[in-house]
């Protein structure tokens, strides 16, 4: 079964509200009030849609945080359930200090077809789909993942281009690149985006690679499965209390490597506004009275894939 499309305008309209009301906050230095502003936002705009809804990727449990908490209920009701994942601002330091490519964000899919993930790190591998499935794989030295994407993409290893959080963690990758001469996209934040860039040309991001967020790992996957193209993850579990929430979750294998059909099964919706201009879309524009907001939206099953501008009143 399919979502229907006229769920995805109501789906553009919860991220585009949720960027609107914490634009206030960009470039205050308050990122804790930009986050709360898009999630009481993004709350109250998915409660006014008809379905049931239970979100399974959100920001912690409900003992830890007020906000979108795992396993909250929303929505007006209705026969068709659905599982939620949000992240309402990726990049709260991007809207904080003003700085590109904040979004607001969120994943639908049927009841039982988004990935239930813990709040932990996951190791990724996101890939064109111009390479072929088997010529990557998270468990292959990162000199071999390079080299196959290069041969399959008909490039020279230098002209690869490696995506990847510019972490301490990830030294001895960029060592590794940095030895190969592959050129690197290192970013500060916002691993959703950094995924999505192995989705089109025009980012020329080859592989996204790197240990970043559980959570955001599933967001990408969603928007990536209406691209075809290629998503490995595996969680990280490196203390008891996330080795007991992993259980708590029904994961029984926590070394297990996670393809994207076992991440995203079925039809999705994914979202993304823009809140500050980054790669993926514009940031919101306010022109008189109005906020113009930019939106990256993917549908599985319609196989839409594209940027809507939409246009909402200034209410005084």
């Amino acid at each position: 079964m399919s979502l229907k499309k006229e769920l995805v305008d109501e789906i553009i309209k919860v991220t585009s509200m949720a960027a609107i009301s914490c634009h206030k906050f960009i470039g205050k230095n308050d990122k804790v009030n930009a986050d709360k502003a898009a999630t009481d936002t993004m709350r109250n705009e998915i409660n006014k849609l008809k379905f049931n809804g239970k979100v399974v990727i959100g920001e912690g449990e409900l003992d830890e945080a007020p906000m979108l908490f795992i396993g909250e209920k929303l929505g007006l009701g209705g026969d068709l359930e659905i599982d939620i994942a949000v992240d309402p601002v990726e990049g709260t330091n991007f809207v904080a200090k003003n700085l590109p490519g904040a979004l607001s964000v969120i994943s639908v899919a049927e009841k039982g077809n988004l990935f239930n993930a813990p709040e932990t790190y996951m190791d990724k591998l996101a890939v064109s789909n111009k390479v072929p499935f088997d010529a990557t794989d998270l468990d292959f030295p990162i000199e071999k993942n390079i080299k196959n994407t290069a041969d399959s993409l008909n490039k020279d290893i230098t002209d690869i281009t490696v995506c990847l959080l510019n972490r301490s963690r990830h030294k001895e990758i960029i060592d590794k690149l940095n030895k190969m001469k592959v050129n690197m996209k290192l970013i500060s934040d916002g691993d959703v985006s950094g995924a999505l860039m192995v989705t089109n040309d025009k980012y020329n991001v080859d592989i996204f690679l790197g240990i970043g967020g559980g959570p955001e790992g599933v967001l990408a996957a969603s928007a990536i499965d209406a691209y075809g193209c290629k998503f490995q993850g595996r969680f990280i579990f490196d203390n008891e209390k996330d080795i007991f929430r992993a259980k708590k979750m029904g994961i029984k294998d926590l070394k297990k490597k996670y393809d994207l059909s076992e991440i995203i099964k079925g039809d999705s919706i994914f979202s993304a506004t823009g809140i500050t201009s980054g790669d993926l879309v514009k940031g919101i524009n306010v022109q008189n009275d109005k906020y113009i907001t930019e939106t990256l939206v993917t549908h599985k099953s319609s196989k839409m894939c594209k940027i809507f501008t939409r246009e909402d009143t200034i209410k005084t």
